[in-house]
């Protein structure tokens, strides 16, 4: 970022596109509101203490750093194909903040009503960011994740390119659709993760999920728990499992290996697509 030329100390601004195509400037303690889009096609903004209360205040913008800055509710859809933006010590309060946006940097954010954020957007970092909302992530890539805690179903749908460490998942639906994740150090709780997805690995992980980790493609499992987890693998295929506990059951996986304490149930029925051999269940 360049150095900024011009600075804005305070103030209360209104109207639709109030600071339209602001560049090389710092704003510290303003208030936006009662107008659309007051910084849209700004440029190399250092933003700070200030509070936005009105829909689409970045769009279309470069080269931002935010810090204890607040989106309201009304703020909604607030950043929009910008690129380049870091945010730290930030409230962001609206659905919908980030689309189609790029190389977003967030540490330090609470996100109270984060439905549908970060929709096909890439090359983004979270760290210790806490987050509740469906729909969080959709087909984003180039994702890298540190202390994330989300309530919220349907993350990560049709994401790519993954790295989660050190965080708390509570989602129906995690992870469906989704190509070449790891996911290190978390907890996750929630219904049928992992649906339709390839490429995916979990090291030292705690999972609970009822009918988890299906019709999945190259799933790993590294030194980790099951906990409550019921008719796994269903349908997976490559399956490389290193599972540390008991798994409450396991229904009709097609190929690979399971390595695991024990099983409560294992199914293997005549809806079955393993022919013989095609799956090693090992008890550790």
């Amino acid at each position: 970022m360049e150095k900024t030329k011009k600075t804005i100390k305070g103030g209360t601004y209104e109207g639709e596109r109030a600071l339209f195509m602001l560049k090389d400037a710092s704003i510290d303690g303003a208030v936006f509101q009662n107008g659309e889009s007051p910084l849209k096609e700004s440029a190399n903004l250092i933003v700070k203490n200030t509070t936005f209360k009105w829909k689409y205040p970045l769009w279309y913008a470069n080269d931002i750093v935010c810090e204890n800055i607040t989106l309201t509710f009304e703020a909604r859809s607030g950043i929009w194909y910008t690129n380049r933006i870091k945010m730290n010590k930030c409230l962001i309060e609206a659905p919908k903040t980030f689309r189609r946006a790029s190389f977003i940097e967030l540490e330090d954010v609470d996100m109270p009503h984060a439905e549908e954020t970060f929709w096909s957007c890439h090359d983004i970092k979270l760290k210790n960011v806490k987050v509740k909302g469906d729909y969080f992530l959709m087909n984003a890539e180039n994702i890298e994740v540190d202390n994330l805690v989300i309530d919220g179903n349907y993350i990560f749908d049709g994401a790519k390119n993954i790295v989660i460490r050190n965080s708390i998942l509570n989602s129906k639906d995690a992870f469906w659709n989704v190509e070449n994740a790891t996911v290190i150090n978390c907890k996750i709780n929630g219904e049928y993760l992992g649906w339709n997805s390839k490429n995916v690995t979990f090291i030292n992980c705690e999972i609970s999920s009822l009918q988890g980790l299906c019709y999945m493609d190259n799933v790993k499992l590294i030194n980790c728990k099951m906990l409550d987890s019921t008719l796994t693998f269903e349908y997976c295929t490559n399956i490389d499992a290193d599972i540390i506990d008991v798994v409450p059951s396991i229904k009709n996986p097609t190929s690979g290996v399971i390595r695991l304490k024990g099983v409560d149930e294992l199914i293997i029925d005549e809806n079955t697509r393993a022919e013989e051999n095609d799956v090693e269940i090992i008890y550790k």
